[in-house]
């Protein structure tokens, strides 16, 4: 039935993406508090990203068939009930270890959820209604990250670090009550499940994304990259695949998924190292590191706005390759000004381009990501999708970080990353949406 109207699973699928998204970055304005009142050693301290980053990613494929497995609603309340308790847990526990083991369950609950809140979006709304709702998820995945940072600044500096985990439960508590009374049950479709390939994904991608987020260990690099070899072959041959490589055929999901790989490995070092930056140029504390994104979390957020307008009138090409120009333009401002003209000139000048460009970007690319793919398998296309997007970040900052490079060096690989994306959207889309 045709909708004219939102109504409440676009409010659940949006405000559940930001909740795991936003505890994706929350620690990074947050880890120097955590490691002193736990009295973590640095490889330690790391763990309690990584551990996060590493099951969110590598779960994703097989979350986004389970979605197509057992139906949309159920899986969500199961990942939304990992994701709570294991957000309860890290809020009170004393013991590093629990503490490193509950993120890493917390990343298998927003390995759950992140695929589903987009498969919830496309069960649910068709046209005009779908492109808006789309453009209003793709703003928040910019949003969600840049407000982590705020956030964690915030609650670390005027409560305790514990209260960035621990808002979690009581919104995810009236999450499940709003899925339960609003969204509609689904059916799944009767398959049998390819669990060697699900294996295989996962060790493949946990693999890969370790070498990438903790030490660029070659043994780990090699062994994933072998893994997902071996997973493609592997994934040809089967008859209900984790990874259906159909979802490739069309060019321009193909476009989406790499551009939003390249988008990623911009954007993860930019919200990562720039803290650490302005905290040895200007001295900021957390709590002035995160209001220092301000001005991209704002910018990002207005221009998700225009998106509706905007695509009655161009192509998810076109935005797409307009917004990553005006990020590229900003990326490089930051770094030729080379923050030594101040903070409001030199960070939250080119923040305003940097957060018009990214809220510019993020909805297209979801759009062209999930582009005709079929009902059966557009859980999958939602668990690639946010599968391109978590292993870009890991690989754009291990680069970086293997550089050992300078701040200006950093910030123009990240503009290079992005040009990188825009040359994907120019010769590899097809088809004008």
């Amino acid at each position: 039935m045709k909708k004219d109207k939102f109504g409440m699973v676009l409010v659940i699928a949006l405000f559940a993406y930001f909740l795991i998204l936003m505890d994706n970055s929350i620690v990074f304005t947050s880890s120097v508090e955590i490691g002193q009142a736990l009295n973590l050693s640095e490889t330690a301290l790391a763990w309690v990203s990584n551990a996060y980053t590493l099951t969110f990613g590598s779960f994703l494929l097989l979350s986004g068939k389970l979605l197509d497995l057992f139906g949309r609603k159920k899986v969500f309340m199961i990942g939304l009930t990992i994701f709570g308790l294991a957000s309860l847990v890290i809020g009170l526990t004393n013991n590093s270890g629990l503490l490193i083991a509950a993120r890493a369950i917390q990343g298998i609950g927003s390995s759950i959820v992140a695929p589903t809140t987009l498969a919830l979006i496309m069960d649910e709304y068709e046209g005009k209604m779908r492109a808006k709702a789309i453009s209003y998820y793709g703003a928040m995945a910019g949003v969600g990250s840049t407000f982590g940072l705020v956030l964690g600044g915030a609650l670390t500096s005027y409560l305790s670090w514990r209260a960035g985990f621990l808002v979690n439960v009581p919104f995810t508590l009236i999450l499940l009550i709003l899925t339960g009374r609003y969204v509609k049950k689904s059916d799944g479709h009767a398959i049998k499940v390819d669990y060697v390939g699900a294996l295989i994904s996962v060790l493949g991608l946990t693999s890969l994304i370790y070498a990438l987020s903790v030490n660029n260990n070659p043994i780990f690099m090699i062994t994933g990259i072998i893994l997902l070899i071996i997973f493609i072959f592997f994934e040809k041959k089967q008859a209900n695949p984790v990874l259906p490589l159909s979802l490739f055929a069309n060019k321009n999901r193909l476009a989406g998924y790499l551009a939003r790989l390249f988008f990623m490995m911009a954007m993860l070092p930019y919200w990562f190292l720039l803290p650490q930056y302005m905290h040895a140029k200007y001295g900021f504390s957390a709590i002035e590191n995160g209001l220092a994104f301000l001005p991209v979390t704002i910018f990002t957020f207005l221009t998700s706005f225009t998106l509706p307008r905007l695509n009655e009138k161009f192509s998810h090409k076109q935005i797409a390759i307009s917004g990553s120009i005006v990020l590229t333009i900003g990326l490089f401002l930051t770094a030729i000004l080379n923050l030594k003209y101040g903070y409001w000139l030199s960070v939250a000048f080119p923040m305003v381009l940097s957060g018009a460009g990214q809220g510019l970007i993020m909805a297209p690319l979801t759009s062209l990501g999930i582009e005709d793919a079929p009902q059966e398998v557009a859980g999958s296309a939602s668990g690639l999708t946010n599968t391109m997007h978590q292993l870009g970040g890991p690989i754009g900052l291990s680069i970086l970080v293997a550089q050992g490079a300078n701040f200006q060096f950093n910030l123009g690989m990240m503009g290079i990353f992005i040009v990188i994306a825009i040359l994907i959207l120019m010769f590899l889309t097809k088809k004008v949406d």
